[in-house]
This record gives C-alpha cells, sequence and structure tokens, in this order.
C-alpha cells in the first residue's frame, strides 16, 4: 500500500483559509491535481493566484449551499481534469449564540452549511466516481474516497456552541451512513474530527488573547495547538490506498483533548 495521491484528482471545498486551504496545498505540493472551492473569490486569487491552464492547480468560487453551484464545480473539475478520485469536505462554519434565544436560526444556518452543501457534493462526486469506473471497467477495491472536516464538537458541550455541535454530530452520522451506502460501489467515506489545530476561525479567535491560547494548551495532554499541516496529513492517508480497507471512521486529531474531563475544557 502507498500513501501516494500523485496523479489523483481532488476537490477540496472550504479552500481558501486556513486547514481547508493548507489541504489543498499539501496535495498539489505531493502530485495530486486540485480544485480549490471556496465562496470568497479574492482570498483564492490572493492565495493562489493566476493559476495556469498546465498546473495542477485550479480554483472555483461560488456558494456551495445552491444545488446549481456544486453541478458547476463538478463540471469545472471534470474540464480541468477530465476525472474526480478524491472530495475532501472541509467547508465549515463556527458561530456562537445564545442557546436559549428563540429567534437564533444558528442550528438550521450550520445544518445547512456544515452538513447539507457535503451531503449534496458528496452524492454528485459519488455518481461521477461511479461512472468513471464503469466506463473504465476498473477492477480496483476502491474508486474514489471522500473526506469530511468535523469536530470534536460533535462529542463534547459547550452551551454556546450548540449549532456547531449539532452540525458536527450530524456530519459524523452522514459519514457513517454514506460509507455504509457507497461501500459496494467501492468508495470510502470518512471523516477527521480536529480540535487544538489553528483553524481560521481559531486564530481569530486567539488575536491579543493569550489567556485563552494558554487555556487550550492547559487542556490539550500534547501542550500545543497544532498547525493545519497535521490534519492535511490525516487527511492524505484517508485519501490514499493505504486507508483501503478503512470507511465509515471518524479520525480524531486533537492531541488528546477528548481524553480529558469535558466539563473543564475551553471552547473550541
Amino acid at each position: 500500500m502507498s500513501f501516494s495521491i500523485t496523479g489523483k484528482t481532488a476537490i477540496v471545498t472550504g479552500a481558501a483559509n486556513g486547514i481547508g486551504l493548507a489541504i489543498g496545498r499539501h496535495f498539489a505540493d505531493h502530485g495530486a491535481n486540485v480544485m480549490f472551492a471556496d465562496k470568497d473569490e479574492a482570498r483564492l486569487v490572493e492565495e493562489l493566484g493566476k493559476s495556469p491552464e498546465d498546473s495542477n492547480i485550479r480554483y472555483f468560487a461560488g456558494d456551495l449551499r445552491q444545488k446549481l453551484t456544486v453541478a458547476n464545480l463538478l463540471s469545472a473539475t471534470i474540464d480541468a481534469f477530465e476525472r474526480v478520485d478524491i472530495l475532501v469536505n472541509a467547508s465549515r462554519q463556527v458561530v456562537t449564540s445564545d442557546p436559549l434565544d428563540t429567534k437564533d436560526d444558528s442550528v438550521e444556518a450550520l445544518l445547512e452549511q456544515n452538513l447539507l452543501t457535503s451531503l449534496r457534493l458528496s452524492q454528485a462526486v459519488a455518481r461521477r466516481m461511479i461512472q468513471q469506473a464503469e466506463d473504465e471497467e476498473s477492477e480496483s477495491s476502491c474508486i474514489g474516497s471522500i473526506v469530511n472536516l468535523s469536530s470534536i464538537a460533535a462529542r463534547r458541550t459547550h452551551p454556546s456552541l450548540l449549532a456547531y455541535s449539532v452540525s458536527a454530530a450530524a456530519l459524523d452520522q452522514m459519514t457513517r451512513s454514506l460509507a455504509v451506502a457507497l461501500a459496494p460501489k467501492r468508495i470510502r467515506v470518512n471523516a477527521v474530527a480536529f480540535g487544538s489545530v489553528m483553524s481560521a476561525s481559531l486564530r481569530s479567535d486567539l488575536k491579543e488573547n493569550d489567556e485563552y491560547r494558554q487555556e487550550i494548551i492547559d487542556h490539550t495532554p500534547m501542550r500545543r495547538i497544532a498547525p493545519p499541516g497535521e490534519i492535511a496529513e490525516a487527511v492524505q492517508f484517508l485519501s490514499s490506498d493505504s486507508s483501503g480497507f478503512v470507511t465509515g471512521q471518524i479520525m480524531t486529531v486533537d492531541g488528546g483533548r477528548t481524553l480529558l474531563d469535558p466539563a473543564a475544557a475551553p471552547a473550541h
């Protein structure tokens, strides 16, 4: 087995910032063709520049909450690279709210953003993977891999993160359900649940807040906040042939955070 993803084509969503951007760059550096997808076109251009037509990098800007945008993203990927082998659903949003505010709609908003966009894109990409295998008469044990970015918030409770926790838990269950549904089609579906990682949202929260930074470190057995590249390496493993018999799993990458008393841990 090999950790290699050279020559494979990957779609990475939420790829203009933080962890999504790190995953896209990591994949491109390791020889994959990568479609960076995000609704923030200005940020994509700032980070990636004007990618040449003969490079292994492209970008797509659009709101993936819209069904037509999902179809257009898949079409753009096929036009650029002729196939898709890996989908990384890294687009995610974190909001805080009052769980007793009856006018708050954050649960609905985050289910749409963090769950339903991943589900719709996974369905569309899975259909394409199946068609590719039929056209190529592929006998490979795995014809595609889908990796969702989740959070340890799915298993921990913090009142102000009700919406985010619910959406993460729903994403984990979607991962398991799709894994069972797609296993006979030879498509694997897994997730990476992270905690102490320098995501774009956490970086914003920690800005000029050394006390909060120290609080997180104090509740992480490995005593540090991981860079996004460590998540990218976990995603590469789940996308490669080395994980060929792994599906429906939620891999936790959190420096041991979930091993401690959740009542004492900070929100992130």
